[in-house]
């Protein structure tokens, strides 16, 4: 029996476990560091399963990890489970309908995601057990992955320092090897503090806050033209001081998110971040205080290992879907404005562009490109990439075109072609770790080429050392 056969059998007998656990996370829908049901459910699946449990790493409550097998080779997948504010949505709705107002929801996928990893650790705890492997399975449980740095918190506590390839995988609308680089990140939260007063009585006995984040968002306003081009500052008030016109507020608080392509490229633009929030501070005579919450890394791709992930999924091809699925399929793109398709098919070829005319759902496996590309959203995933060989690949969950972090993406969430291409994803994914954990040439060509990508420069974390996560 070929190696990709094996695997299907192994996750596909525990198919019916895989839709349960993925949909019952869809149903917690939890933000980040609160996954406490996931978590704990995923927990209860690798101990019934058979892996040991450790629970808490890095001082983040809801994460954790399964391990499986002894020695060396130590094998990494990687699992989410968070979800996103304001994004809750009835499954399998064509319009959008919250099940609560400003609730949450897994307009990511990350119950997709998570399940999909778990899938493909069960597939290769089962393959080590049957041929008498010498080598370790760990499925990393990994909280906080949305604007949270969860993997950056188990990264500089040392949870990847043995591992020899790490593994994982996204929802999406394509299928291929995510054969990226990224951003480098940092997010902070900047609080000013002035003196309260009566606007209009005593209004030149006030020191605004609110005063200070303004001004501070047209320093920062002004900054963006003296950045390169794939950089990126954001930001989101997160307290404005108040509801009453005729304070002057006391108080003020915003969230700074800022990305480049390197990590001392961002580094420097949050240096300048800094200074412009003390010019605000100084213009208002208030006080200001900031504190990094999160950071990430740029991705580092591996060549080697996405070959390899591409030639299985090749191998395994994108799994069947049915009339039914095709036609909720083409009601969801239909809900797409003219310029998101008009962005989606603009990554397609001619022939693909036929094909998903008549069928908006990406049923073929993209090439893995020789040159990596560039995509400009940051991952934690980059941080693991930065201390041991990683690969990642991403299968069409959703209907072409689908954006990220939308009711769409939640409505199809819990749809048998969604559920089906994460299977797939995690079959890909337990072929390719099997082949690196027996294969000892492969793996040693993806060390050697990781090794030479990093150039010599090591990796410091971009959470300075006082930061934790937060335990509230």
């Amino acid at each position: 029996m070929r190696l990709s056969e094996e695997i299907t059998e192994c996750i596909e007998m525990d198919k019916d476990l895989f839709s349960e656990l993925s949909e019952r996370i869809w149903g917690f829908a939890e933000l980040k560091y609160h996954e406490f049901k996931s978590s704990d459910l995923l927990c209860k699946a690798l101990a019934d399963e058979g892996f040991a449990v450790e629970r808490g790493l890095a001082g983040l409550k809801t994460s954790f990890v399964g391990s499986y097998g002894s020695g060396k080779p130590v094998i990494a997948v990687l699992g989410e489970f968070d979800a996103l504010a304001g994004l809750s949505q009835k499954k399998g709705s064509t319009v959008r309908e919250p099940i609560i107002p400003n609730g949450s929801g897994h307009g990511c996928g990350h119950n997709l995601l998570g399940v999909g990893a778990l899938a493909a650790a069960f597939a290769v705890k089962k393959y080590i057990e049957r041929h008498h492997l010498l080598g370790t399975v760990r499925y990393y449980g990994c909280p906080a992955e949305e604007n949270g740095s969860g993997k950056t918190f188990m990264v500089r506590a040392g949870c990847f320092n043995d591992v020899d390839a790490a593994f994982t995988w996204h929802p999406g609308t394509v299928n291929g090897a995510m054969h990226l680089s990224s951003t480098a990140s940092i997010m902070a939260n900047f609080s000013f503090k002035g003196k309260s007063s009566h606007a209009s009585a005593s209004p030149e006995l006030g020191r605004s806050a609110l005063d200070a984040v303004e001004l501070m968002n047209v320093g920062v306003n002004y900054l963006r033209e003296h950045i390169p081009d794939r950089a990126r500052v954001h930001y989101a008030i997160t307290d404005a001081g108040g509801f009453s016109p005729n304070v002057v507020q006391s108080r003020a608080e915003e969230m700074y998110l800022t990305r480049a392509e390197k990590p001392d490229q961002v580094k420097e633009i949050f240096e300048r971040v800094i200074r412009i929030a003390e010019g605000a501070a100084l213009m208002t005579e208030t006080q200001m205080t900031y504190k990094i919450v999160g950071a990430t890394h740029n991705l580092i791709p591996n060549t080697t290992l996405h070959q390899t992930l591409t030639q299985f999924m090749n191998e395994l091809k994108y799994p069947d879907y049915n009339e039914q699925d095709l036609k909720f399929i083409s009601e969801i793109y239909q809900t797409l404005d003219l310029s998101e398709k008009k962005a989606a098919l603009a990554q397609l070829s001619s022939e693909q562009i036929r094909k998903a005319d008549k069928k908006p759902i990406a049923d073929w496996i993209d090439p893995c490109p020789e040159q990596e590309r560039f995509m400009q959203p940051s991952t934690d995933v980059s941080d693991v990439s930065w201390n041991v060989p990683t690969a990642q690949c991403m299968t069409a969950t959703w209907a072409l075109g689908t954006p990220f972090h939308t009711w769409q993406a939640v409505s199809q969430g819990t749809q048998r072609y969604a559920l089906n291409a994460a299977l797939f994803a995690g079959k890909a994914l337990a072929c390719t770790a099997v082949k690196v954990m027996t294969d000892g040439v492969l793996r040693e060509r993806a060390k050697q080429e990781f090794t030479k990508r990093l150039n010599g420069v090591r990796y410091e974390c971009l959470i300075p050392e006082d930061t934790n996560p937060p335990q509230d």
